[in-house]
């Protein structure tokens, strides 16, 4: 057994290999199919892995995906800053008090991300 977790890899969290394929994904540029997401894993994860973390992203409607022959090409549906801000939305989404969230968010914020926030939030009318 312990040779065939070696042969695999390392046992890592569902999080810790979504964001490593999501991360293949977003700096190849195109959609890749499982097969080319295996070879550019540095850790031998299996195929059939792949196939499955790729779906379950597919799911989670972190990933579009397009037919390409017998397989499907995967892509991500944003880049880096719209998967925080899609995180951060849905945390805000989560709690029913939405205006105490928003405030603590904003007292904790620097200066100068108020004042940005303020910038890209536009002029007070």
């Amino acid at each position: 057994m312990a040779d065939d977790v070696q042969a695999r890899g390392p046992k890592r969290a569902n999080g810790v290999r979504e964001a490593e394929i999501l991360g293949i994904l977003q700096h190849a540029g195109r959609a890749l199919t499982p097969g080319d997401v295996t070879e550019r894993l540095t850790d031998g994860l299996t195929y059939n892995s792949v196939v499955t973390i790729l779906t379950r992203m597919h799911t989670k409607g972190l990933l579009t995906r397009t037919p390409r022959g017998r397989a499907y090409a995967y892509a991500p549906v944003t880049d880096d800053a719209g998967f925080a801000a899609r995180r951060m939305r849905t945390v805000l989404e989560e709690r029913p008090d939405r205006e105490a969230v928003l405030a603590r968010f904003a007292d904790g914020l620097s200066d100068t991300d108020a004042d940005l926030l303020r910038q890209l939030l536009g002029p007070q009318q």
